[in-house]
């Protein structure tokens, strides 16, 4: 088994690593039972059953980055995340900071892609519009004020951003978890060895890369 590992890979697995999400889904198709039961009361229409099956062939395994990751100590050669990370509150971010060093092996490299707050503030200043910079960081919390919205927001999480960063800000953090060899790097390179199948060019347009090494 691959000790690589793609973290919020939505549905954006790399090929030959282990790829983790945390959804209903991804729990649905890890518990045949469970599935058998939801599909068996009607709980699920066409659109969720495609994604639990498409969850099921490409064999997503199910991980809460906010929480343990369910992996050993010093068992991953580099972990890969994408545009999950900013949607994690300040707390939760630094959890799974340190759950990343846990589970990396020495010299074991975290690779994070979010969106650069930098860019879109350079967007803004050029542009003037507020409105615009404000759905573009995807900072607005989602409605709640029907039952079902409510209830929406109980299965799925909270999915907007909660927190933004540019490379210096995400740099200071990877430092203060006590990472080395902190860099932000350019789209299309890595310090990672080897990364076969790795998109190390993921939404460039408005993207910051950092690395740090165990």
């Amino acid at each position: 088994m691959s000790n690589r590992v793609n973290i919020g890979c939505g549905k954006t697995p790399t090929n030959g690593w282990i790829n983790m999400d945390n959804s209903l889904a991804i729990k649905l198709a890890n518990s045949p039972l469970k599935y058998k039961i939801a599909r068996t009361l009607g709980l699920l229409n066409a659109e969720q059953i495609e994604n639990i099956e498409w969850n099921k062939l490409n064999k997503i395994k199910f991980a809460d980055a906010t929480k343990t990751l369910p992996l050993k100590d010093s068992s991953v050669e580099c972990i890969y995340a994408s545009h999950m990370f900013e949607h994690l509150p300040k707390n939760g971010a630094k959890i799974f900071l340190k759950e990343a060093k846990r589970v990396l092996k020495s010299g074991g490299i975290l690779r994070l892609a979010v969106p650069d707050l930098k860019i879109a503030i350079e967007e803004y200043l050029k542009s003037r519009d507020a409105d615009s910079f404000m759905e573009r960081i995807l900072v607005e919390p989602p409605p709640i004020s029907s039952l079902k919205q409510k209830l929406i927001l109980l299965i799925t999480g909270y999915r907007h951003h909660q927190w933004m960063y540019d490379g210096v800000s995400l740099s200071k953090l990877f430092k203060e978890i006590g990472f080395n060899e902190v860099e932000i790097c350019k789209s299309g390179y890595t310090k990672i060895h080897n990364p076969d199948e790795l998109n190390l060019n993921e939404h460039e347009d408005y993207s910051v890369y950092v690395e740090g090494v165990k």
